[in-house]
């Protein structure tokens, strides 16, 4: 598949769309040259299928599915990527107490109306043990198991704007289903922008935000495409205290790599307004937009600087 061009004063946009991970990618590299562009976009694509296939908790080769079927048994060795993956997953569920977790429990499933005792408990990030020496992971819990979710969508889209850079795309950008990650200017040197929109008014952005270098990821209590006053609710669930979670309506995470971006805007979502934005304004480099139930909006103190 080609990547289509758009003109923009000398330089070029040039993007191309496909499905990778189960969610629609599109990756712009800014250019003169298409064969260039489409040969750089060829080179991300292959590393975020490498990345598929890394993270699978299905094929019976990967790393993460051998963790998994060891767990209670004994600790796996694990390559370095891996290892640092899942060091930094855990360093995020001890910032976010818990509320962020790559464990869960494989013999009952979560459900919306009835949560197991016996889930919970294999839902604890604690129950991970790492070896820094060795290189291993070990599940305590026999039944336990770990799993990346949307995180490895934003890792994957990391790892993509890292090969781009390193064959010479100075600028672009990846949306990973939604999730946006940019480097580098847009054609006329102006930095890449995304409009924060009033609910009540949604084809009216009150701001933009400069989102050139950064990240952003949404986790919402509203189905993907569709616009942000449908009171429909995902399941997403608060695995600690067993409901549905409706109080907040969205949570856009602005951040350096898509792979915090992704790891924070859940936990967010099921920590509230008040708890979400402490722990956000406690934090460098990270900044959100919050909307509740009532389209009330509520952003960081972070989000004044790329306005």
């Amino acid at each position: 598949m080609l990547a289509v061009k758009t003109y923009n004063n000398d330089s070029s946009i040039f993007r191309r769309t496909m499905r990778l991970m189960g969610n629609r990618f599109e990756i712009s590299v800014v250019g003169n040259d298409s064969a260039w562009a489409d040969n750089c976009i060829d080179d991300a694509v292959a590393e975020i299928s490498r990345v598929e296939k890394l993270l699978s908790a299905f094929s019976d080769g990967s790393q993460i599915n051998e963790i998994n079927r060891n767990a209670g048994l004994r600790p796996v060795k694990v390559s370095a990527e891996i290892f640092r993956l899942i060091d930094r997953s855990l360093k995020i569920s001890e910032l976010t107490q818990g509320t962020f977790d790559i464990t869960y429990n494989a013999e009952k499933k979560i459900g919306v109306q009835k949560i197991e005792r016996k889930s919970v408990r294999f839902t604890n990030y604690r129950q991970v043990v790492l070896n820094f020496e060795n290189t291993t992971v070990f599940l305590k819990e026999k039944g336990m198991r770990i799993g990346f979710g949307a995180m490895s969508k934003g890792y994957a889209a990391d790892r993509a704007k890292y090969i781009l850079q390193m064959t010479g795309v100075s600028s672009g950008v990846i949306n990973a289903g939604g999730d946006l990650l940019t480097w580098g200017l847009q054609p006329d040197n102006e930095p890449w922008t995304i409009a924060t929109a009033d609910p009540q008014q949604i084809k009216q952005p009150f701001s933009d935000i400069n989102i050139s270098g950064m990240a952003v990821a949404t986790s919402g209590n509203f189905e993907k495409n569709a616009t942000i006053s449908n009171k429909k609710h995902l399941q997403n669930l608060d695995v600690k205290k067993g409901f549905p979670v409706s109080v907040l309506k969205s949570v856009s995470i602005v951040s350096p790599t898509a792979e915090l971006s992704d790891s924070m805007a859940t936990p967010i979502m099921l920590m509230g307004v008040n708890a979400g934005l402490y722990l956000i304004n406690q934090l460098q480099q990270l900044a959100c937009v919050i909307i509740d139930d009532h389209n009330r909006i509520y952003t960081s103190k972070e989000v004044n600087y790329l306005t």
